[in-house]
């Protein structure tokens, strides 16, 4: 598909796809960039991860919150899961097994991996949603198809987050059970819109898992 994240280009860090052991998609929030992400690389410490992250177009995946109406988040919402696609696709492509690769974002990067995962249901390396959630308004049918296969699933936020409704977090939680997802899910009391070191931690511990 041709849209506005489609010519944005894929940064990378870590070691070469080529010669790593397992690969990660990391995907920035609103108003930040590809290389923004890729510095929480250097936290997780862990030797042999391909590290890729898609920039969106002018730091922003979709306009409006991700708890809108699907249609007023068009056509970014849709040219962003496409960018993911591309990025796992590209760790396939150096012989990353999708089984191998963890998914990543941070708010707004969250929600659209979240809902990535969500849509594409099969087993990955893992996912880690810091401060996200599956995307749409209250309501919106949680009909996705498929089975993660017990993909491990790390849902991190604030019980009090001014952009993510503690509920949102609960319903993605479920809906990733549903879907056979090994689902943890940490609520971190007045911790606000960021990302702790407790959240740092548990995803580092994923991708060792991953290289082992």
């Amino acid at each position: 598909m041709a849209g506005p994240h489609q010519d944005q280009p894929l940064a990378t860090a870590g070691t070469d796809p080529a010669d790593a052991d397992a690969g990660a998609v990391m995907v920035h929030g609103r108003g930040a960039s590809a290389r923004g992400i890729l510095g929480m690389a250097g936290e997780f410490g862990v030797e042999g991860v391909a590290y890729v992250a898609p920039q969106a177009r002018r730091g922003t995946w979709y306009p409006n919150s991700f708890t809108a109406p699907m249609d007023s988040n068009e056509p970014g919402l849709s040219s962003g899961l496409r960018a993911v696609a591309d990025a796992v696709e590209t760790l396939n492509d150096a012989g990353i097994p999708t089984d191998r690769v963890l998914l990543l974002g941070f708010s707004q990067g969250a929600c659209l991996a979240s809902e990535f995962v969500a849509r594409n249901a099969r087993r990955y390396g893992g996912l880690a949603a810091y401060s996200g959630g599956v995307i749409g308004p209250e309501g919106t049918p949680r009909d996705y198809e498929g089975s993660l296969d017990g993909t491990p699933v790390f849902l991190g936020c604030s019980d009090r987050d001014p952009h993510i409704p503690l509920e949102r977090v609960h319903e993605t939680a479920a809906v990733f059970e549903e879907l056979g997802g090994n689902v943890t899910e940490r609520i971190y009391e007045g911790m606000g819109h960021t990302v702790n070191e407790d959240e740092i931690e548990f995803v580092a511990d994923m991708l060792a898992d991953l290289v082992d």
